[in-house]
């Protein structure tokens, strides 16, 4: 599965990850306290009320409650329409009391922001919209029609006019506002979520990709004496039965266990050298972990042009970095992206002082859009394309998830990355034959990237593995 497949799933799938024991739980707490404010009104201040449908309302949540926790299983997760369903039930149960104990002359009735809060963190768009124009009818509705509120001596309780439609205005902004604000933290929050996910896979497949490297290396390299042994052991076996011509199916078969034992020498020599370049190089010429991020876009109509050297007080001789799979991955990623968008090269310009280790990539491409170059590295960052940008990439999704794996895995190594574009004049990195293109720069202090051993120094001798 794609990183951006992911995302989208998990935005598909988000309101079915509510169980139906929180909503049974929280609609419990929301019986206790309808029961004891009705109990309240009319014990405590005498007000009469229409007692019987006010119990009818709260005993059909009641029952809903029951059923729902004696038939369904405990772990049992709502799905979209289930959610919006309770929901619902919920703001209608809360509006028909309210229409029976005064409409917006009670308190109670900013209630009503609760259910439809919830919904637009929760549930889709689409339902929460319905539910916030429904909450929104409802409580206009209850503006001219709702039972009053009266005391023993038949007194009716209310709040003046003025506002009364001070409420309700309330309660129309709040319903908007508040549904608003809930969803773009929500959203905000889960994208985040999605991205950091997408960002672990990504990297613990690069992990899983090196791990395989060293098991194979490892593997080459102990096999490497018994394949030997074999091949020599059936050499000199055909030799003694050359002087035996009835026995020259033995012979055969000696030739045949060489032949073989060869091949498994040819098999495990080239395994264990990609082993060895995924794995026991642990680290390598600066110029060279940049060969590795860019070489599986080398073939892809894109001119890929890579320049080194010292800046300010570097040495002549380029440093060693950490192959870390975040780096490779991160660096890989901003190649991708400059290719994907170039018109024909790419520039990757690698620089050393004695204090950072600076790499930028560039490439003669229309550039970042200049209303979303503040966003860049924000997961899931959509703008509306053009019929050129669809048929120049009509598989390109362009969500942004990409390089906000690529920001995250090399800000987790240490880098700082910063984004601009050729074009802007004040922009403070250019580069001869880049005509206005994007450019990215990743800037690592030099003993974040730097191995601990002196370069040149073996790295140990292999361990043999132990059964």
């Amino acid at each position: 599965m794609s990183t951006t497949e992911f995302g989208l799933l998990g935005e598909e799938q988000r309101s079915n990850w509510i169980r139906l024991r929180t909503m049974i739980l929280l609609r419990w707490v929301a019986i206790i306290g309808q029961v004891a404010a009705i109990t309240a009104a009319q014990r405590m201040y005498d007000l009469q009320i229409e007692l019987g449908l006010c119990y009818l309302a709260v005993g059909t949540s009641v029952v809903g409650n029951l059923v729902a926790t004696f038939i369904f299983p405990e772990n049992k997760r709502l799905s979209e329409a289930e959610n919006f369903m309770m929901m619902m039930f919920d703001l209608l149960q809360l509006c028909f009391l309210l229409f029976l104990t005064g409409g917006l002359n009670n308190p109670f009735s900013l209630l009503v922001i609760g259910p439809v809060t919830i919904s637009a963190s929760v549930l889709s768009l689409r339902s929460t919209v319905t539910l916030g124009a429904t909450a929104m009818v409802l409580v206009t509705a209850m503006v001219f029609y709702h039972f009053p509120l009266r005391t023993d001596e038949g007194v009716v309780l209310r709040i003046p006019d003025i506002f009364v439609y001070g409420q309700w205005t309330a309660i129309l902004i709040a319903l908007g506002f508040l549904s608003a604000y809930s969803r773009r933290i929500a959203r905000e929050m889960n994208s985040m979520s999605d991205a950091l996910a997408a960002t672990q896979m990504a990297l613990a497949r690069a992990q899983k990709l090196n791990d395989l490297g060293g098991v194979v290396a490892a593997a080459a390299h102990e096999l490497g004496t018994p394949l030997a042994t074999i091949k020599l052991t059936s050499s000199e076996l055909a030799d003694e039965l050359d002087d035996h011509p009835e026995l020259a199916e033995l012979k055969e078969d000696a030739l045949l266990i060489r032949e073989q034992a060869d091949r498994c020498r040819d098999i495990m020599r080239s395994m264990g050298r990609a082993g060895k370049d995924d794995l026991h190089m642990r680290q390598a010429p600066l110029i060279e972990v940049i060969r590795e991020a860019a070489e599986p876009h080398q073939d892809r109509g894109k001119d890929i042009l890579i320049e080194d050297g010292p800046g300010p007080g570097g040495s002549p001789a380029q440093p060693h970095v950490l192959r870390r799979p975040e780096i490779i991955h991160g660096l890989r990623n901003l190649v991708q992206n400059a290719v994907d968008f170039a018109r024909g090269t790419v520039w990757i310009e690698a620089m050393w002082t004695a204090d950072v280790v600076s790499i930028r990539i560039l490439d003669d491409g229309r550039g970042f859009p200049p209303q979303l170059l503040g966003r860049i590295g924000d997961p899931f960052v959509r703008r509306r394309r053009s019929e050129t940008d669809r048929r120049a990439r009509p598989e390109y999704e362009g969500m942004g998830l990409g390089l906000f794996i690529a920001k995250t895995l090399l800000e987790r190594s240490g880098a700082e990355l910063s984004f601009a574009n050729g074009s802007d004049p004040y922009a403070p990195m250019t580069a001869p034959g880049n005509p206005g293109g994007a450019i990215v720069e990743v800037v690592w202090p030099l003993s974040k990237i730097t191995p601990n051993t002196p370069q040149g120094q073996p790295l140990g001798d292999n361990q043999r593995f132990i059964e």
